[in-house]
């Protein structure tokens, strides 16, 4: 206490020029309309920079939260766009009678091979979230795999870039046909094969699903074509396709439900000729 007291006592000359400072500044800005507002307006700058700090702090803590949110959002969005609906959507329903042959379920890459030649991804989705084995993967560029096996809650994933990977897909602007492969020579490229002689190709063309899968819908995004070559053995067109997918850096992606693919490989083995 006796220490307080010798403080002051030493120092009162300073404290009493602080303590006639402040009561003057305080009667100033309170007596004069134009020092209260000018007062008013740097305090709120203060405060309003420190509310944008702590909001941003905020929102970054909340990315997470909101990329998953976005994720699902556009699972609902490409189940509408796979099915092609032509009818106002209700509020209450996922997807309008009618329009329910593609299911898109919303999942998470957490492990991701790329420098072998049988390369697999693992989902943070699984069985209970109603994975499948032979549904096809995708995100928001373009196809991603196909689901291999599955437990409760994961799933693995043959990617694209595996040498037993074959997909159908065409030339978007001529409808031609081929297999989509990978000859394991680069993470950025794969191979259209058996596209016959007659197909109209250049350089530049888009690449997409052809839709006589079971797998993935018509025209998912695969990527352009980049060189065309001429098979000696076979007499048809093999294409390097410049994938639009970054395969060696996946995040959110889209499994996809074809539902009828049941019934449709039925009535196929149902219809092959007896050998």
């Amino acid at each position: 206490m006796q220490q307080i007291i010798n403080f002051i006592f030493k120092n009162s000359i300073r404290l009493l020029f602080l303590l006639l400072l402040i009561t003057s500044l305080t009667l100033t800005i309170q007596s004069h309309s134009y020092h209260r507002s000018q007062f008013v307006s740097s305090a709120n700058d203060v405060t309003g920079g420190v509310y944008q700090r702590i909001n941003n702090v905020k929102e970054y803590f909340h990315l997470r939260t909101q990329n998953d949110e976005l994720a699902k959002e556009n699972a609902y969005l490409k189940q509408l766009l796979y099915n092609k609906p032509d009818t106002v959507i209700a509020s209450t329903e996922l997807i309008p009678r009618g329009y329910e042959d593609i299911k898109v379920i919303q999942s998470k890459v957490i492990k991701n091979s790329f420098n072998v030649p049988e390369n697999y991804l693992t989902l943070n989705s699984g069985s209970k979230d109603g994975i499948k084995p032979d549904m096809g993967v995708v995100n928001s560029l373009g196809i991603v795999g196909i689901v291999e096996k599955t437990s409760k809650n994961f799933a693995t994933v043959q990617s694209i870039l595996n040498v037993k990977s074959q997909i159908n897909a065409k030339i978007k602007k001529s409808n031609h046909f081929g297999s989509l492969i990978w000859n394991a020579k680069n993470v950025g490229y794969a191979q259209l094969i058996d596209v016959p002689r007659l197909a109209s190709v250049r350089k530049g063309d888009t690449i997409v699903t052809g839709g006589r899968s079971v797998i993935f819908p018509e025209n998912i995004p695969i990527g352009k074509i980049d060189k065309i070559f001429i098979d000696k053995a076979t007499n048809y067109y093999t294409i390097n396709i410049r994938l639009f997918n970054d395969m060696t850096n996946l995040g959110h992606v889209y499994v996809i439900e074809n539902v009828k693919r049941k019934e449709i490989i039925k009535l196929e083995e149902e219809t092959k000729p007896d050998e």
